[in-house]
């Protein structure tokens, strides 16, 4: 279980987050969603240790990991997948998804991870992770490599960016099989209505702070709700 306990975090003299709590149950799929420019992103990364927060302090399982770095919070089973992903040069799709995995991957499982992110694993499995490759491959790409690590809390920063409708729909049943058959537990940062049907909580993010939480059947009525209201600005954040 992931715990945040009044996290507040600062940059450039702006306060971005003012004591937020949050709790990510083991096995759950939690969604985050609000306005842009909320926090919602600079959450997502002080999760996974990119960023270190003012104050506050997190827990996983137990341990308190507040001042442990990404590749430290990795070790532990934390992973996280970055809003834009990163291109690597002289390194090919497969030997990237071998790195994720630790080393101990087949071509046909590469294929299999390939495949369950929409794409077409013989195209792919021998392409350069370089600028030849679209925002929205690279994202589905990146997608596979977490599904490869085999970690026990991914953190997805709007895993749509970029990616067509039939690949979405696809993401979705990859989502729910790693909540549901593997017991992952998953935070997605998302305004995707499609998305948070899928979660078991919803947290609202708004001005840097917590507005809502609760299970997603409580929580996802009101922000449907105010979706038409598009002009006022409020509940349409795309």
């Amino acid at each position: 279980m992931l715990e945040l306990k009044q996290i507040t975090f600062s940059a450039d003299q702006k306060t971005i987050l003012h004591n937020v709590d949050l709790v990510v149950p083991d096995g759950q799929l939690l969604a985050i969603t609000g306005p842009n420019g909320g926090g919602k992103s600079t959450l997502a990364r002080i999760i996974a240790g990119i960023e270190q927060p003012d104050s506050g302090q997190i827990l996983w399982n137990g341990q308190d990991i507040t001042n442990l770095n990404i590749t430290e919070r990795a070790k532990l089973g934390l992973g996280y997948a970055f809003q834009q992903p990163v291109r690597f040069k002289g390194i090919s799709v497969f030997e990237l998804l071998k790195l994720a995995a630790g080393g101990d991957l087949t071509i046909a499982q590469a294929c299999d991870y390939l495949s369950q992110v929409g794409l077409c694993a013989r195209e792919y499995v021998d392409r350069m992770v370089d600028g030849s490759l679209s925002g929205g491959e690279l994202k589905r790409i990146e997608i596979a490599t977490v599904l490869a690590r085999r970690i026990q809390l991914a953190v997805f920063d709007e895993p749509e960016a970029g990616i067509d409708l039939w690949s979405f729909q696809n993401l979705i049943q990859v989502f729910e099989d790693l909540q549901k058959k593997q017991q992952q537990s998953i935070v997605i940062i998302s305004h995707q209505e499609r998305l948070l049907k899928i979660a078991d909580r919803i947290v609202v993010i708004e001005g840097g702070r917590v507005a809502e939480q609760g299970a997603a059947e409580q929580i996802l009525p009101g922000l449907l709700h105010q979706k038409p209201c598009c002009k006022s600005g409020r509940g349409c954040e795309k």
